[in-house]
């Protein structure tokens, strides 16, 4: 439905149109059109100056991959994949490379942040997810707003719900890195706009799609560039190490996928599953699908979790938070180092390759595996931006209230 003339300027007016825009609008009251772009920031500037929270879309969140469905998640895949080849195939656009004449023009990454404001908080400290994340906000033509815990703390000066009251009506979007789980889930309970976990103590799902994408894309794992989720089933992941956010979101998303996942860690009590990480994999099971879903293996034995593995995945140690048990860690994880010679007395697959999120300690795995032929860490480090960045197109810049 088109605004009357007569009420459109002074909608826009408070929506924060600019003057240009405003030109515009009032230049056309003669006809009684307005463009619908601007109708829509009229309509979203009436919904939130009347307070009515409930006229309102509920905006997505991402906490887990839980949160995603299959055809979800493979959506999230290709956008990721489509997104790094359009962003390759500029640079050589613009390259002197012999190449350079390959790319056919036309294509240029979506803006579909521009002028959109996405808060990046962060009280933990990052350097993969830090870049990705604000790399990706400025490709896709938006601002990033880096808050770290200098800037804000959360839930110390000001509760986890004023800040997400506040900063959701300031920004577009909200990606957060915390501490305890609840932080997040509170931070998307009471905000406006789309949160994204980006690490939390329980889940970790934005490494998990980067380590899908990697899969997909390595050409003994999945072998295309097609992003189908197809490729990957009945493949077998080891998981030698901590009972962590990585492993969490390993167990929602993969046994759906049909990736078989075989986990290995050391004994005591800290390192058992986390029961509302297996309660919601086993909700997630139930979703239907026309294969068969991976199955789960756990115990305390990484020969075991190795043998006929196709990939094999470690992780810190000792977790930012955990540095006061780092002996007692060590000691604990005796003999879970990951090594050419663990894979073969393991009888992991001669194809086997391996994944770890960073940062590395030698303790966790040691060069030959790290920097030798079956390491594709490196990789699985810089998808970590075309997933980040495919997150951001669709649920900020595709998102309208």
């Amino acid at each position: 439905m088109l605004l009357q003339p007569a009420s459109a300027s002074a909608l826009v007016r408070g929506s924060g149109a600019s003057s240009k825009q405003l030109t515009r609008v009032m230049q056309q009251q003669h006809s009684g059109k307005v463009f619908s772009h601007l109708a829509l920031a009229a309509k979203r500037s009436f919904s939130s100056t009347t307070g009515a929270q409930s006229e309102l879309r509920k905006p997505p969140h991402l906490l887990s991959l839980a949160d995603l469905s299959v055809p979800q998640i493979s959506s999230i895949l290709e956008r990721s994949a489509e997104l790094k080849s359009i962003s390759r195939a500029s640079d050589l656009a613009f390259s002197s490379s012999p190449a350079a004449g390959k790319y056919q023009g036309g294509r240029i990454l979506p803006q579909s942040l521009q002028g959109k404001n996405v808060a990046v908080i962060f009280s933990k400290r990052s350097t993969r997810t830090r870049v990705a994340s604000e790399t990706s906000i400025a490709s896709l033509g938006g601002h990033p707003l880096f808050l770290s815990s200098a800037d804000i703390q959360l839930g110390v000066n000001e509760s986890l719900f004023d800040t997400s009251k506040v900063v959701s009506s300031m920004c577009d979007g909200i990606m957060a890195r915390v501490g305890g789980h609840e932080e997040v889930e509170l931070l998307a309970k009471h905000s406006r706009v789309p949160v994204i976990n980006a690490l939390s103590a329980r889940y970790h799902p934005t490494q998990i799609l980067a380590d899908l994408l990697t899969m997909l894309e390595d050409p003994v794992i999945g072998g295309t560039s097609s992003a189908s989720l197809d490729t990957l089933r009945g493949i077998k992941v080891a998981w030698i190490g901590d009972s962590n956010n990585i492993l969490a979101d390993m167990l929602v998303a993969f046994p759906r996928l049909g990736i078989h996942l075989s986990v290995a860690t050391p004994q005591g009590d800290q390192y058992k599953k986390d029961e509302i990480v297996w309660q919601d994999m086993q909700d997630g099971l139930k979703e239907e699908t026309s294969y068969e879903k991976g199955k789960v293996e756990w115990g305390n034995d990484p020969l075991a979790a190795a043998n006929n593995a196709d990939i094999v995945v470690t992780d810190t140690w000792v977790s930012m938070g955990d540095e006061s048990q780092k002996t007692q860690r060590l000691k604990d994880f005796s003999g879970f180092q990951i090594t050419e010679s663990l894979l073969q007395k393991a009888g992991a697959k001669k194809s086997a390759r391996f994944m770890h999120c960073l940062p590395r300690k030698p303790d966790e795995v040691d060069d030959e595996v790290f920097y030798g032929p079956r390491s594709i860490v490196f990789e699985e480090a810089e998808n970590r931006k075309w997933t980040i960045m495919a997150l951001f197109d669709r649920m900020i810049g595709e998102w309208k209230y």
